[in-house]
C-alpha cells in the first residue's frame, strides 16, 4: 500500500510538472523518467532474480540507434546517404540500414532487437550456469566490447560521434516546444504502463518462481523447475524496457553515441537502483529520479566533485541502507555499525 501510494504520488507530480517547472527542468525530467524504465528493469532482474547485470548500457544503446537509423535515413535527402557514410566515402547504403526507412519497423526494433539480444545473451551464459559477479563481469566486458566496435565502425555507425543532428522525428520537429512536451507525455505514458505491467509480472506465478529461483536456484531444479527459460525471459524483458528508455532518449536529446551508453553510464545504472531500492519497482524510479537530478545540479555547481559525491553515495547507501530509500521509508531496518560487544577476559588465578 505504501508502494502504491508513492507511485500515485510520483505519477501525479509528473503529471502536473509541465505546470510549474520551467522548460530546462521538465526537459531533464522527461529525460530521466525514460531512464526510470531501464531502471525498473534493472530492477527486475537484481532484486526479483538475483541477476546482477553491469551491462544494460548495451541494450539501451540498440533500442536508441534503432530510431536514430530511421531518423537519420528520414532526414536524408532522396536517394543520398546519410552525411557521415558520405564523409566517410560510402556510396552505397548497407543492407541491414535498408528496413529502418520504414518508422514502423525502426519503433518496433527499438524494443524487439534489445529484448532478442538479452535473450541470446541469457541463454548463452546461463546455460552454462554462470551466475553472480561472473556474469556481471560478462555483461560489463559485452559493454566495451560493443562500444569498441561501434566506434571503430566509423562509416557505417557514426563512430565515436554516433548518429545525430536529427531535425523531425515521424513529421515532427524535435526543436519544437509542443514535440518535447509530447515527448515527455509519451515518456511518463510509457513509464506507467511498464510499471502497471512489472506490477502483474512479479505478482504471477512466472515472477513468484523467479523469486525462488533468486533465493535457491538448486532448491527450485530439486522441486522440478528449469531455471533456464525463466532467467532468460526476465532479461529479455529488462532488455526490451532498455530499449524502450534508449529510443525515448534519443529522441529527447537528438543523439545517440557510444559515451551515452558505455562502462561507466552502465554502472550508474546499477547505482539509481541501488540509491532507491532494488527489491522495489518503485524504488528504481525513485531513485533514477533523485541521483539523476542529483548529478546535474553537483556537475554544474561543482564539476570535479559529482564522481566522489556517487561513489560516497553508494558507499553511504550500501553500508547504511542496504534496501534503499523505498526500503527505509518501508520501515526496514538501517543497518548501522555497531561497536563490537565487550568479551569477558578470563582471568587464570595465582
Amino acid at each position: 500500500m505504501r508502494g502504491a501510494i508513492l507511485f500515485a504520488l510520483v505519477v501525479l507530480a509528473g503529471a502536473c510538472a509541465p505546470f510549474y517547472l520551467p522548460p530546462y527542468e521538465l526537459s531533464l525530467l522527461g529525460r530521466f523518467v525514460a531512464l526510470a524504465i531501464l531502471a525498473m528493469g534493472v530492477s527486475f532482474v537484481w532484486g526479483t532474480g538475483g541477476i546482477l547485470t553491469l551491462g544494460q548500457g548495451v541494450f539501451f544503446g540498440l533500442g536508441g540507434y534503432a530510431i536514430a537509423m530511421h531518423l537519420k535515413l528520414a532526414g536524408a535527402d532522396a536517394g543520398s546517404l546519410p552525411d557521415f557514410m558520405q564523409w566517410s566515402g560510402l556510396t552505397t547504403l548497407p543492407w541491414w540500414w535498408a528496413p529502418f526507412h520504414n518508422g514502423a519497423f525502426a519503433v518496433v526494433a527499438a524494443l524487439a532487437l534489445p529484448g532478442l539480444a538479452a535473450a541470446l545473451l541469457a541463454f548463452l551464459v546461463f546455460r552454462r550456469r554462470i551466475s553472480g559477479p561472473y556474469f556481471a563481469i560478462i555483461t560489463q566486458a559485452l559493454v566495451l566490447a560493443t562500444t569498441t566496435l561501434i566506434i571503430s565502425q566509423q562509416p557505417y555507425t557514426g563512430g565515436f560521434n554516433g548518429l545525430t543532428n536529427f531535425t523531425d522525428a515521424f513529421g515532427f520537429p524535435l526543436s519544437d516546444p509542443n514535440t518535447q512536451l509530447a515527448l515527455y507525455w509519451i515518456s511518463l505514458a510509457v513509464l506507467v504502463l511498464a510499471f502497471l505491467a512489472m506490477r502483474l509480472v512479479k505478482a504471477s506465478q512466472f515472477g513468484k518462481l523467479l523469486l525462488a529461483i533468486r533465493d535457491g536456484e538448486n532448491r527450485v531444479r530439486f522441486l522440478g523447475y528449469d531455471p533456464l527459460p525463466f532467467k532468460v525471459a526476465a532479461f529479455a524483458i529488462a532488455g526490451a524496457l532498455a530499449g524502450i528508455a534508449g529510443a525515448l532518449v534519443t529522441l529527447d536529446l537528438g543523439v545517440i553515441s557510444p559515451a551515452m551508453f558505455g562502462v561507466v553510464p552502465s554502472i550508474e545504472m546499477v547505482i539509481w537502483v541501488a540509491v532507491g531500492g532494488r527489491d522495489a519497482l518503485i524504488g528504481a524510479v525513485v531513485g533514477t529520479l533523485l541521483v539523476n537530478f542529483g548529478k546535474d545540479w553537483i556537475s554544474s555547481a561543482f564539476p570535479d566533485l559529482w564522481l566522489y559525491a556517487v561513489g560516497a553515495l553508494f558507499v553511504v547507501v550500501v553500508t547504511v541502507m542496504p534496501q534503499g530509500i523505498v526500503g527505509a521509508l518501508r520501515g526496514r531496518h538501517l543497518r548501522w555499525p555497531r561497536p563490537a560487544a565487550a568479551q569477558p577476559v578470563a582471568v587464570e588465578g595465582p
